[in-house]
Order: C-alpha cells, then sequence, then structure tokens
C-alpha cells in the first residue's frame, strides 16, 4: 500500500510540474491571420508586417489570409466562430467594429466586446480632409464659410456610403451647420482620381492613400482625425475649437473570446512587442500609417466610445432608424 501511495504521489507531482510545460506550448502549429479587406489595403499592409514579426517571436507561420465581403463581417464572423485555441486570429479596422455593426446588422450578428478577444491596437491611419493644391480654400474654416453661402458647391468625395469618410463627412456637417454633399466612389483611387481631375473639391481618405499626393505637392489636408507626423501643420477639429474630431482608422488583433489565458497572455505580449517595434513604425511610416500600442482595455473603451459616437450620427441624419 506504501508502494502504490508512492507511486501515486510521484505521479501528481510529475504530472503538476508537467502543466506549466504544457501551458507553454502554444503555438506548436500554423496560425491563420484572417484580414477582412483586399491585399494592398492599409489594414493589410499592417497585419502582413507584423504578422511577419508575431511569426519570428512565436517560431511558427503566421499566414495572413485576405477574406473580404459584407462590408468586412465576412472575415471578422469567421474568427468570431474559430476553434477557441488561437490558431485563427484576426487584424481589422476600427470600421468592422463600429460602422460595420451599425449599417449592417443582418451579417454583423457579433458583438466584438463579448465575442472577440482584444490583444491590442497596432496602428492607426488618420483620415484627412483634402483638397487639391490649387483650391482657393487655405484652411477648413475657408472651406466652411463659403460651403455656407454656396450651398451644394464643396462636395467631398468618400470610399462610399457607409465608410469612415462618409460619417466623418457627416461629422463635420453636424458640427458646423453646413451641407457638404458626399460623392461616393468604390474605392481610394476613383476618388483620388476624381479630386485630381477636379470633378469633387475635396475628399476623406487615409494619410495612406493620398501619401503620394501629399509628397508630389498635389493635394494639401486641410483637416485631419488624429495627428500625423506626416502631416504635422494639418489640425484636428478640436485643435480647431469644435467639440470632437471625427473617426480615423485603427488597426487592432483579435481572437474568439474564450480562449485560455495563457494563449491571450502569448498573442498579448506579442503584439505589443511589434507594436513598439521602432524598425515596423520605420516601414510603416513611409506609408501614412501610424504605428501605435495600446493595451486591450483601451481597444475595448475605443469600440465601445466610437460605436456610440457613430450609431448617434446615423440615426440624426437618417442612415439607420
Amino acid at each position: 500500500m506504501k508502494r502504490v501511495l508512492g507511486l501515486v504521489t510521484l505521479a501528481v507531482m510529475l504530472l503538476g510540474g508537467m502543466a506549466p510545460l504544457l501551458a507553454q506550448s502554444y503555438p506548436t502549429s500554423a496560425i491563420t491571420l484572417v484580414i477582412p479587406l483586399a491585399p494592398g489595403d492599409a489594414t493589410d499592409i499592417v497585419g502582413r508586417t507584423m504578422g511577419e514579426e508575431i511569426a519570428k517571436l512565436l517560431k511558427v507561420p503566421v499566414v495572413p489570409v485576405n477574406k473580404t465581403g459584407g462590408g468586412m463581417t465576412i472575415g471578422t464572423d469567421t474568427v468570431v466562430k474559430a476553434k477557441k485555441d488561437g490558431y485563427t486570429l484576426l487584424m481589422a479596422p476600427s470600421s468592422s467594429m463600429s460602422a460595420g455593426r451599425i449599417l449592417n446588422p443582418e451579417s454583423a450578428t457579433y458583438d466584438p466586446l463579448k465575442d472577440l478577444t482584444a490583444f491590442g491596437m497596432a496602428a492607426r491611419s488618420p483620415l484627412v480632409l483634402t483638397v487639391r493644391q490649387d483650391s482657393p480654400f487655405k484652411n477648413f474654416r475657408e472651406m466652411i464659410d463659403f460651403a455656407k453661402k454656396n450651398p451644394g458647391k464643396v462636395r467631398v468625395g468618400t470610399a462610399g456610403a457607409g465608410t469612415l469618410g462618409h460619417f466623418s463627412t457627416e461629422m463635420i456637417n453636424s458640427l458646423t451647420g453646413v451641407n457638404l454633399p458626399t460623392v461616393p466612389f468604390k474605392g481610394g483611387g476613383p476618388g483620388i482620381t476624381a479630386l485630381l481631375g477636379g470633378h469633387v473639391e475635396a475628399v476623406i481618405y487615409t494619410v495612406g492613400a493620398l501619401n503620394t499626393h501629399f509628397k508630389s505637392g498635389a493635394v494639401r489636408g486641410l483637416a485631419i482625425s488624429t495627428r500625423s507626423p506626416d502631416l504635422p501643420d494639418v489640425p484636428t477639429l478640436t485643435q480647431l475649437g469644435f467639440a470632437q474630431n471625427f473617426p480615423g482608422v485603427w488597426m487592432a488583433f483579435y481572437g474568439p473570446s474564450g480562449l485560455p489565458a495563457d494563449v491571450t497572455r502569448t498573442l498579448t505580449s506579442a503584439v505589443e512587442k511589434v507594436a513598439k517595434d521602432p524598425a515596423i513604425g520605420a516601414k510603416l511610416s513611409g506609408l501614412g500609417i501610424v504605428q501605435e500600442w495600446a493595451p486591450p482595455e483601451k481597444v475595448y473603451a475605443e469600440i465601445r466610445d466610437e460605436h456610440r459616437t457613430l450609431e448617434e450620427l446615423a440615426k440624426k441624419i437618417g442612415m439607420v432608424k
């Protein structure tokens, strides 16, 4: 009996000693990184660039998969419904957590605050209200004053109805009492071409989408969602004395809810390291993307605030009931 008890005790001790080793075994195989946008988008660039570095840290491949459609809800929903093992992750922009859910409630059936595990914010790509270099509007207030006196004469190109550029234009209208009509285009390229060709007076796109034109001197910014080192002289709306800024694009890493604690710790640590790596920041800054780390709780707070703000605005202008 003593011998049996001794063997049992030894087995318990061995198993107890193995528990930390088992907990440290993640990851042991390739990780899929779902990106709910097309290749070449700012979110795609951030996901692939940082995914490569995360792969080096975790010593397993991180395989990016572009899963588009449904206003980014299809790719996001794939991760929401994935196995809770840390091998299917998401790199998504803020709009998929806020605007997408407001405008596509049939397909965006998930609640990011409950159905996703945030590992941290990684980067921002500010939105900027932009005009041609030869525009008569030298600053934001000049454009607003002209638009008030000449209704419908200042058209703003966006990447489509319901995009953050559209919401941003409506927010400017709400804050200033002006009525800037929006012209929806299928993406950034056509809208920028229209601006350069004089078919619209302004556009609201990300700094990244407009970066080459800023560098060439073809365009200039009048207002920006958050300060950008690429455009240090372009103010935010709050700097101009308004109550709030229009929303910008920020990107974060997520996994499904209910992940084991050790997996969440491992991935949060990896995301923090790459989001603070100056070498990665240097790669992204040339593309108009600002590297920015924020912990999971800050991600959830931003989702809550942005969703509330955009939902109130959508109801106010009749986009939703």
